[in-house]
């Protein structure tokens, strides 16, 4: 496997990016080639500062890097030797099979779409965070790739959803949720009824509209939304696990009592923390793009780094692609509305 990793990207590049692949190639031997994008004398510095060589280790020299600041599109018409436009080139010339970035969101999108192009079928890629409750883990999508998309883009994340949820994450036939406010067919707004009426009549495993409280007590395996929605539920989710560990931990230390009660329990604590930690999860893959983009948090610490590789590892060996378009091409196939050509006398 050859990744390629926008060492430049995120709030703590190139020391967090560059740590994390280090801790990477330390435990996935699988990985025959990690591809560091970005100024070469900064990453050398911190292979040095870690005291780390290794023959698997290659360095793309970039001169520029996109700051949030920019416009997406800049990624790709104006810092074309940026380290996230470099690292998506390798996918598309073949060197890497996976390109991971912790940078900019909308750059890291508008590169692999321009440069990798959609896969065929798809209008619009989609970000698939994955997301665990007390019983399973479920795919949220889209959880900020498109903001603004069509009744038939989001149906297309439904399908994708699907794919990835089957085949990554071992779902035999993953049924899918409406992100909504309310259960009743009736409920949402003028878009969010349009796409109900789709689901419905699709031959996925549509099980209708869910709410907030239900993405946890009542889970399905993949909650379909717009990029928008999706991005507030996942930060707020994110938040919420940090904030609760916070108020705990706070509540714990109150008395010598509550610190043995919880010292007694530390092991169930700390299963908990792993499971809603976001740095566990790592990155999130960009479906809907001919080749693997993984999306990790900008303020990425080098265990989130790490796992990001590691999903880009799993992108890679699950070759959900050609399941996603022929998905994608069964649905268009279903709905396309029937012609029969006249014959010829």
């Amino acid at each position: 496997m050859r990744i390629a990793l926008d060492a430049m990207g995120g709030d703590f590049a190139p020391a967090n990016l560059v740590e994390g692949a280090v801790l990477a190639l330390r435990e996935y031997e699988h990985i025959q080639k990690l591809i560091l994008v970005g100024d070469t004398a900064s990453i050398e510095a911190e292979l040095r500062r870690l005291s780390y060589s290794d023959s698997r280790i290659e360095i793309c020299h970039s001169t520029q890097v996109v700051t949030m600041s920019d416009a997406a599109t800049d990624a790709v018409r104006r810092k074309r030797d940026s380290s996230i436009s470099r690292a998506v080139d390798l996918v598309k010339s073949g060197d890497a099979q996976a390109v991971v970035s912790a940078g900019h969101t909308g750059a890291a999108v508008a590169c692999s779409q321009i440069k990798l192009r959609n896969l065929p079928g798809v209008e619009r890629p989609a970000i698939g965070a994955v997301i665990p409750t007390e019983t399973n883990y479920f795919l949220l999508i889209d959880a900020g790739a498109n903001t603004d998309p069509s009744p038939k883009q989001l149906v297309q994340n439904a399908i994708m959803g699907a794919a990835y949820s089957k085949h990554v994450l071992g779902y035999a036939n993953p049924s899918i949720g409406l992100m909504s406010i309310g259960t009743e067919d009736e409920k949402g707004n003028e878009f969010t009824r349009e796409v109900f009426e789709l689901l419905k009549n699709s031959n996925l495993n549509f099980r209708g509209n869910v709410e907030g409280h239900d993405l946890f007590e009542n889970p399905v395996e993949v909650v379909v939304c717009d990029g928008f929605v999706g991005n507030v539920v996942l930060k707020t989710c994110e938040a919420i696990a940090k904030a609760i560990f916070h108020w705990l931990k706070s509540e714990l230390m109150k008395s010598p009592i509550r610190m043995a009660g919880a010292w007694l329990a530390k092991d169930a604590f700390r299963s908990i923390k792993n499971k809603t930690n976001a740095d566990e999860y790592g990155g999130m893959p960009l479906l809907g793009v001919n080749g693997n983009c993984i999306i990790a948090h900008g303020g990425s610490s080098p265990i989130a780094v790490k796992n990001a590789i590691r999903v880009g590892a799993e992108s890679i060996r699950h070759e959900i692609n050609p399941h996603i378009i022929e998905e994608v091409a069964r649905y268009n196939e279903i709905l396309a509305p029937s012609s029969v050509s006249p014959s010829n006398p």
